[in-house]
Parts: structure tokens; sequence; C-alpha cells
């Protein structure tokens, strides 16, 4: 490939952020692509907020200057908002219907005894996130999951509907490959089948 495409992965800790990366840097490095990452996750066991920047073809450094990334993954709907500032304008973003507020969030609204403090819904953080990019491919990753036959297997869905990108410069084939290789083998039949539902959803999303 030439040139460099940036990647932003973010979501909680516990969710399978790093074997996303993990999965997307094997399916790169065994399609002779260059890859270098940037990662946070000391967070990852009190569900806090993790990221994961990846990096693919001639990047000079781990980490992706802001307004660059190409596509952005998020498996926390308002993740996608605290990154926003790395994604390029009209860059895509896939991401999982999901939110889970924080503690601090929580917080706020478990105090708040007029009860007007009220968590971001997934509409407002759609809304917000369009003044950046219309090119939003937005997922029931959960219920996707759930029908594999796996509730576990949300990051297969996400990273399936990855591969529906036109853009994307790792080959389908190689992504699922890596997929199957990755995953505790016991789940390989439910992660196949949720690599292909999120795979089949993206396309419906940027048809």
């Amino acid at each position: 490939m030439e040139g460099t495409y940036n990647i932003m992965f973010c979501g909680v800790g516990g969710q399978g952020l790093m074997l996303l990366s993990s999965i997307l840097g094997k399916a790169a490095t065994d399609s002779g692509i260059k890859v270098m990452t940037g990662e946070q996750h000391g967070l990852s066991q009190r569900q806090g907020s993790i990221y994961v920047h990846f990096r693919m073809g001639n990047p000079i450094s781990p980490l992706i200057p802001y307004g660059k990334a190409d596509l952005m993954i998020a498996m926390e709907a308002s993740e996608a908002l605290r990154y926003i500032e790395y994604l390029k304008d009209d860059g895509i973003i896939i991401m999982s219907n999901r939110v889970m507020p924080s503690v601090a969030e929580t917080r706020e609204v478990a105090l708040d005894k007029d009860e007007k403090t009220k968590y971001y819904t997934i509409e407002e953080i759609e809304e917000k996130l369009r003044q950046v990019t219309d090119k939003i491919i937005l997922l029931d990753s959960l219920e996707l999951a759930t029908k594999a036959g796996n509730p576990k297997t949300e990051n297969s869905v996400l990273i399936g509907a990855v591969t529906a990108c036109d853009d994307f410069p790792i080959p389908a084939d190689e992504v699922k490959e890596s997929v199957l290789e990755l995953v505790p083998p016991k789940t390989v039949k439910a992660n196949t089948k949720a690599f292909e539902l999120g795979q089949e959803a993206g396309g419906d999303c940027l048809g």
C-alpha cells in the first residue's frame, strides 16, 4: 500500500479492544503491510477509557496526529465522542450503539436529587459526531453478536464491518483468517458468524 492508513480504536476496559488491535495487526503483517501502534490500557480492569493508535503503511511514529485518522472503531459510543479530534473530516466511524456511562457521569446523575441531569443518549452522541463526518456506521453489535451465538463476539462484528469499507487496505479474507486464529478455538463458529454478520451490516450501511 502507498502512504499511511490510520485507525483510532476506542472503548472501555474489558470489551476486547486489544484483541481487535491484535487481529488487524496480524492481518496487516501477514499481508506484508508495516504496522505501528500506540496503546493505553492501564484502566482496562476498571472499565475506564482505553484507546489504540493503529497505523499501517509508512508511519514515522506510532501516534496519530489530530485530524489524521482515516477510520475510528468505537466499541462504546461515548468513547467515539471522547476521541473524535483524531478523526479527519469525512473520516469513517464504525461504532457500537452501546452507551456505558463513566463513573463520573453516573455520580452526577445519582447525586442530582432534582433528576435534571441525564445520561447522553445515542442520538445525542451521533448528532455531535455528525458535525465532523456523515460517514457513520452505527451497529447494534451486541444484538448481532448474540445472533451469532455468543454475546462476547462483538469485536468480531465490528471488525467484520471494517472489511466492508471500500478503501480498507487489508483483504477481508486475511482479516477473517486472523480472527479465527486469535480467538479461543471453542468460539470459532460464533466468531465466524459474528464476522459475517458485521460485514453484511457494514455493507448495508455503506450502500
